[in-house]
């Protein structure tokens, strides 16, 4: 008999990786602003480090709160949770770090819309990589994963398969990226407080993004203040918040359905386009924002039990 996902999925946990689904979404109009005015890697370093403080906070208040109730913080007091923490922190920080930088670096060459669009091509390929982990999902999840490939391909090439250019393809690779990410999240989870994993993920990102800052350059600083709102956004919104939420939300989620929930930042991508940056959707690609939304609602449907 086949292994299944048996995983019943939260409907709190997805209500949490939707909302940082919209703040994802959302975040690319505000990256692609800053990749005018500085490169991938100065980007991360200060995004990173910003969120680093914002967490660093997040943290001592969570733990006055836990302490009040008589919960246990989650702190490493052992050998073995500092050994974990170290691991999940550098495996998660440094996924977290080269998918960042190859979509940073991909939307100094595509627009917003398209760049959050493609992005969600990780909805395609976290099933698969279940499969060779002899994890199989229930036949719904794979209707629904149907779904979101139909309506990312009405988002993503409005005109057809045409016209990809070299911004197109960095952001495919950083979907490749965000998928081990996802997987890297999955698997440490349940070892490591979620806030905590945040900030040390979140912190080897920076220590990463700040050598390639170093090796690079130092951006000038009046380029730096033009991108400090992007910068600020990006740093609390998405990497202190949203990766917080996702990292909590995953523990209540299987990989699929996560997946399919994350994608929808490429819709909540396109309303950030048109808002802050003009951008507008025809008539396809909203069809495509609808049936990638069924797919998303039907992957949180319950499934068939299998019986002998």
């Amino acid at each position: 008999m086949n292994d299944r996902i048996e995983k019943k999925n939260n409907p709190l946990s997805a209500l949490l990786l939707l909302v940082a689904a919209a703040l994802w979404g959302f975040t690319f109009a505000f990256q692609d602003m800053g990749a005018d005015h500085i490169d991938a890697g100065s980007f991360l370093a200060m995004r990173s480090w910003t969120a680093c403080v914002f967490l660093f906070f997040v943290i001592k208040i969570a733990d006055k709160i836990k302490i009040s109730k008589g919960i246990p913080t989650g702190q490493p007091t052992t050998h073995t949770m500092r050994r974990h923490y170290l691991t999940g922190g550098l495996i998660c920080g440094a996924s977290l770090f080269f998918a960042s930088f190859f979509q940073q670096a991909g939307l100094a060459y595509t627009t917003t819309a398209k760049a959050s669009f493609i992005t969600a091509l990780y909805v395609i390929i976290v099933p698969i990589t279940c499969v060779f982990r002899k994890q199989f999902p229930k036949a719904h999840v794979w209707f629904a994963v149907g779904l979101g490939v139909i309506g990312l391909y009405l988002l993503s090439f409005s005109k057809g398969p045409d016209g990809i250019n070299p911004g197109d393809m960095i952001i495919m690779i950083s979907a490749l990226l965000w998928t081990v990410q996802i997987l890297c999240v999955d698997y440490f989870k349940y070892a490591i407080d979620g806030i905590r994993l945040s900030f040390y993920q979140t912190l080897t990102q920076g220590l990463i993004a700040t050598a390639v800052m170093l090796v690079k350059g130092l951006p000038a600083m009046e380029n730096v203040m033009a991108a400090l709102p992007a910068i600020l956004f990006a740093g609390i919104f998405s990497s202190g918040i949203a990766f917080t939420l996702q990292i909590i939300a995953q523990g209540g989620l299987d990989p699929t359905s996560a997946s399919l929930i994350m994608c929808l930042e490429s819709v909540f991508g396109a309303i950030g386009g048109f808002l802050f940056q003009g951008q507008t959707l025809t008539g396809r690609e909203l069809a495509g924002c609808a049936i990638m939304f069924a797919g998303i609602v039907i992957s949180q449907l319950p499934g068939r039990e299998k019986t002998k």
